[in-house]
């Protein structure tokens, strides 16, 4: 397969976003090494793969494991010790971000 390999410059062009907002807020948050870039020859220089960051941008950001929202205090039986009962306490809590990422508070 063919991919497009894009400047940090050229790919805001494209998604219309700020440079400064690609390598402060999606680089390495949203945009991962070895999945949507890479460095060539190991150099500094940052190359994105453009087929893989258009197919991951109409995926949605959020995708919970049926697992983690059942599980909780409601949904499994009483735990016997004091640290399983804390840790049968902890809810997991996503928050949607206007740029596209997600926030875990």
């Amino acid at each position: 397969m063919n991919y497009t390999y894009l400047t940090t410059e050229a790919l805001a062009e494209r998604i219309h976003y700020d440079v400064q907002t690609i390598r402060d807020r999606l680089k390495d948050s949203v945009l991962i090494e070895g999945k949507h870039y890479f460095r060539p020859f190991g150099g500094r220089k940052i190359l994105y793969i453009w087929e893989t960051i258009e197919r991951d941008m109409r995926q949605p950001q959020l995708e919970i494991d049926s697992s983690l929202i059942n599980s909780g205090p409601a949904a499994s039986p009483q735990p016997a010790t004091e640290k399983a009962n804390r840790a049968a306490s902890v809810e997991v809590a996503f928050i949607p971000m206007a740029g596209g990422g997600i926030c875990n508070g």
